[in-house]
């Protein structure tokens, strides 16, 4: 059995850790976790036939893809792309996000596979060792990908060099062709665990290095950042189809890219890719079935300790045998001020894993089921191609996609339900973060808990499913999933307050419309307030309150524990929140704390009353001091801020309790400007044809003189989705123009 190792301070060599702390970032091991492959791709249905392609001449130096493609774009902007192959929409693909996000594209390229120092300078040498680590590593398993995975990243690589070539003068010098498609590939080569690291090394701060992989590379925690997705099946749809919703919470900069992808005979699909290739697809649906995903924060790392050979220390000991350590040197060019400067720094390597420390007679090593997952491209194409429930499983048995629950809808009446994390069959006990002695291979783990017994559920009673990014026990409460059939390095069972709120939403028996369902997305119900407000109440009026503070607190009382934009009383209880629990403890602030025998009620009520009183009375001199008064709506201080959009949004952080999830910064009028949570919405129906609303709240492009820069926000305000053109007949009744790559558009 593995003993737990404890690191005595000053035990580290600090150069040593953080160079093999940057080298792992994207470090690629050479022990592969346990795979299932997938059976041969699925064959799609026949698309609708392409509509008559706009002519264009041929001349010198138009690439032959041009001709192969047609760019629709509708309402708002949206890329609706017909190829002839997946190679010519991948190429318009790459096209329409360098004409929305112009140099963003590149620049994702150049951090992906380790160039972008070169253009920001000595800040980005420690990104760009990962990079090009992954970079390598692209080159070296390109050639395993699938031809039509090379295919669409042949054709991206293509249509971001083209765009570049033609609108050279419009972009920064540092802008320049010659991309590959191993440069495109090496971003979807990220596969490193980064909290479990940042975890570790924050139990570790007395030891050596003292900076976090976050700190590290300028990466912070957003506790806004996450997602929503519900589905519900027949039973709970008036119209007796499947309905999937799709609510990710990511910040306004994160780069969600509204499209639609159509190959006639491979590919039909509407979802949201992310910029910088064509693989980034997160949600979406396409004919016959669709998905959502939400992070599921499965732990699937084990840092071992690893006794060094005393007489070699390049080697260490294991199974009574010397192996050698792999020392890789790394290269990165950089410019500094007006010359050209180039660092180079050494990095670890095991067959068991990356070396992530070093002391004198010790190594600590990280061994991952995430590392060389290099199918994932792969991954998401078959799971867009999919046609049913069994081929979309076939294609999740690929489990290149570790890091996401998935909630799934199809045509067929299904909804399905898995938390999709890849998680290690342990030998031994999980050690909480500590590393573990491993003198032989019976010390380590070497295979997967199997996907198909993976915590997951198919059409449940009840009709639904919902997950809001907490552990999969509570996903229908009328089908729990109990933590004690799971090994004990699964999660232990949590249900916050936003999952809760998801779970009052929809653990009803109401028959719901499409339209609905979106109604209900928009909720503005705050469940702290629920929790929390009387005892609050109740705590200020004991206390014979006069003037100010008495007509604050009867304006609480009144208040219906709403963030919507007229709420009156929600702006000063979230004052009063932030003030609460900076000041009581942790552990007593609530009267009781969340209980498994009670998961959807508590925790509830105010464990110190005192420190909440004196929470009240700053709440009130602090609205008077921001906003000149205690009394003002929520959308008064609450606003979408960009360019010259100025208006006022309804929805709540997370840690509020709102399903409608909205993270605000100050501004320097004092008011607060929305900058993350609800970003892409979809809400889609699986009937004849798919039927879906949408809304993406900052629009499909960066570029403030475009139309279409946060062109969808007063949308979203209004608590409305805008409706999806899907089929061929809705695309050319919302088309706005349509035009080749390169070529004149037509409107």
């Amino acid at each position: 059995m593995p003993r737990l190792i404890s690191l005595p301070p000053g035990s580290l060599k600090p150069p040593l850790v953080a160079a093999c702390l940057f080298g792992c970032l994207l470090l690629i091991g050479s022990c592969t976790p346990t795979e299932e492959r997938a059976p041969s791709p699925p064959t799609p249905p026949e698309a609708p036939p392409p509509r008559p392609q706009v002519p264009v001449a041929q001349t010198p130096g138009v690439p032959a893809l041009v001709q192969k493609v047609e760019i629709r774009r509708t309402s708002f902007g949206v890329p609706h792309i017909l190829g002839e192959t997946l190679e010519s929409a991948a190429f318009a693909l790459a096209w329409v996000m360098m004409e929305d996000y112009r140099e963003e594209v590149p620049r994702q390229l150049l951090v992906a596979n380790g160039r972008w120092a070169m253009v920001s300078g000595r800040v980005g040498i420690e990104r760009d060792y990962a990079g090009r680590l992954a970079h390598e590593y692209a080159i070296e398993v390109f050639p395993l990908f699938p031809p039509d995975v090379q295919e669409m990243l042949e054709g991206f690589a293509a249509g971001v060099n083209y765009f570049i070539e033609i609108h050279a003068e419009g972009l920064p010098e540092w802008v320049t062709p010659g991309f590959t498609p191993q440069d495109v590939a090496a971003k979807d080569l990220r596969v490193w665990d980064q909290g479990a690291v940042l975890e570790f090394r924050r139990s570790r701060q007395s030891s050596g290095d003292r900076r976090s992989p976050g700190e590290a590379t300028g990466e912070e925690v957003d506790p806004d950042v996450g997602s929503n997705a519900w589905a519900f099946g027949p039973e709970r749809s008036s119209s007796g189809n499947a309905i999937l919703v799709r609510n990710p919470h990511l910040t306004y900069t994160s780069g969600y890219y509204e499209a639609h992808l159509t190959v006639p005979g491979a590919l039909n699909f509407y979802g949201d890719f992310r910029l910088g290739g064509p693989f980034g697809i997160i949600g979406g649906f396409n004919d016959r079935l669709g998905w959502s995903t939400t992070n599921n924060y499965g732990d699937s790392d084990q840092i071992y300790a690893l006794s060094k050979n005393p007489e070699d220390s390049d080697a260490y000991l294991f199974d009574r045998t010397s192996v050698a350590i792999q020392t890789r040197p790394v290269t990165v060019d950089f410019t500094d001020t007006d010359s050209l400067g180039r660092a180079t720094r050494e990095f670890r390597f095991t067959p068991l894993g990356p070396v992530l420390f070093e002391t004198s007679d010790t190594l600590f090593v990280l061994k991952t089921s995430t590392l060389r997952q290099y199918r994932l491209g792969e991954q998401w194409l078959r799971m867009m191609q999919a046609q049913s429930l069994e081929e979309w499983k076939s294609a999740m048995r690929i489990r290149a996609k570790y890091s996401s629950n998935f909630t799934y809808a199809d045509a067929d009446g299904n909804i399905f339900y898995v938390w999709n994390a890849s998680m290690p069959l342990l030998p031994h006990e999980p050690s909480d973060g500590e590393p573990l002695f491993a003198g032989g291979m019976e010390d380590v783990w070497t295979e997967l808990y199997p996907w198909d017994d993976l915590p997951q559920l198919l059409n449940p009673k009840g009709g639904y499913l919902q997950n809001s990014n907490d552990p999969p026990y509570y996903t229908n409460l009328n089908e729990p999933l109990l933590p004690e059939d799971y090994p004990p390095n699964f999660p232990e069972p949590r249900l916050r307050f936003r999952s809760q709120n998801s779970l009052e939403l929809v653990h009803t028996n109401q028959l719901l419309s499409l339209e609905d369902v979106v109604e209900l997305k928009h909720s503005m119900k705050m469940i702290l307030a629920d929790r929390v407000k009387d005892d609050l109440v109740r705590a200020v009026q004991a206390r014979d309150p006069e003037s100010e503070v008495a007509e604050a607190v009867e304006l609480l009382a009144g208040w219906d524990n709403r963030a919507a934009r007229e709420s009156r009383g929600a702006t000063l209880f979230e004052l009063w929140a932030s003030k609460y629990f900076s000041l009581a403890d942790p552990d007593g602030a609530y009267r009781e704390r969340w209980s498994r025998d009670d998961p959807t009620r508590t925790p509830r009520g105010l464990g110190d009353e005192e420190k909440a009183v004196e929470a009240f009375e700053w709440a009130i001199e602090e609205a008077k001091t921001r906003f000149g008064s205690w009394d003002v709506t929520w959308g008064e201080v609450h606003r979408i801020r960009a360019g010259e959009l100025d208006i006022p949004v309804g929805g709540c952080p997370s840690g509020l309790g709102c399903f409608r999830v909205i993270g605000f910064s100050d501004d320097e009028d004092g008011k607060y400007r929305a900058r993350t949570g609800d970003a892409w919405v979809l809400a889609v129906e699986f009937g004849e044809k798919p039927r879906a609303y949408s809304v993406l709240v900052y629009g499909n492009t960066n570029q403030e003189r475009s139309p279409y820069f946060y062109d969808q926000a007063e949308i979203f305000a209004n608590n409305h989705l805008k409706p999806v053109a899907y089929t061929e007949e809705e695309i050319r009744r919302d088309l706005v123009e349509s035009y080749h790559p390169g070529q004149e558009r037509i409107r």
